[in-house]
């Protein structure tokens, strides 16, 4: 009998997960000046949980946090290093189950 599933998206993958969401984020952007600097912000656009987005009349990167998958790659990808990164506090953050 052949398998008739089809492969899971990463929407898909990302409704698997829980959050148990902190009242203070993990994530800081300590310069947001540094972003005004960065052309391409591969932040935005290499965080698979849309943490980050431009807000263009406040010219300032916002940080949706308690999407955050705890990944890393925001903070790997970005150029200035301005990406400060905590685990979140005990208890707090993503839970990974598997469907």
């Amino acid at each position: 009998m052949a398998d008739t599933q089809r492969p899971m998206s990463l929407d898909d993958k990302l409704g698997l997960l829980t959050y148990k969401n902190d009242h203070q984020s993990h994530i800081k952007i300590p310069d947001a000046k540094v972003c005004l600097d960065c052309k391409n912000k591969p932040c935005i656009s290499g965080c698979p949980a849309g943490v980050y987005t431009w807000d263009e009349d406040k010219k300032k990167i916002l940080v949706a946090y308690e999407n955050c998958v705890e990944c890393g790659a925001a903070r790997m990808l970005c150029p200035y290093a301005n990406i400060e990164w905590d685990p979140p506090r005990g208890g707090f953050g993503v839970s990974y189950k598997y469907g």
